[in-house]
């Protein structure tokens, strides 16, 4: 299974790839895969501010439906519209066309893998062997 070396986990198995202040956020392939096909994405509208932790949108499967939790604290820049259409892009590329929301971090320091919430890819690989 696939989980980059270059992103931070949460344990709801979210990922964030921060690039300057601004980072992206979607869930890992180890979700996707408990998930099953995923067919419906409800996502925050541009403009919102997400709190660390909060849910910010909800991803339903044929099995299931999850709340989404922002890894960190900032404000929604952008949205994949692509999902409206196409949500089995969560399931296809997780990391790459699947992902969720772009947000402009509150405090880009707090995103880094030393901090509470998140995890390096090691830790979250350790956390999925685990079960």
């Amino acid at each position: 299974m696939e989980i980059p070396d270059d992103l931070r986990y949460t344990r709801d198995h979210e990922w964030l790839r921060v690039d300057g202040d601004e980072a992206v956020i979607g869930i890992t392939a180890y979700a996707a895969e408990q998930l099953g096909d995923v067919v419906f994405v409800e996502l925050p509208s541009a403009g919102r501010a997400l709190e660390s932790a909060e849910p910010f949108g909800v991803i339903e499967s044929v099995k299931t439906a999850s709340d989404l939790f922002a890894p960190a604290a900032g404000e929604v820049v952008a949205i994949n519209d692509a999902l409206g259409e196409k949500p089995e892009l969560v399931n296809d590329d997780p990391y790459g066309d699947g992902w969720m929301v772009r947000v402009r971090l509150t405090d880009p320091s707090a995103a880094q893998e030393d901090s509470e919430q998140l995890m390096s890819a090691d830790a979250y690989r350790q956390l999925v062997e685990a079960g």
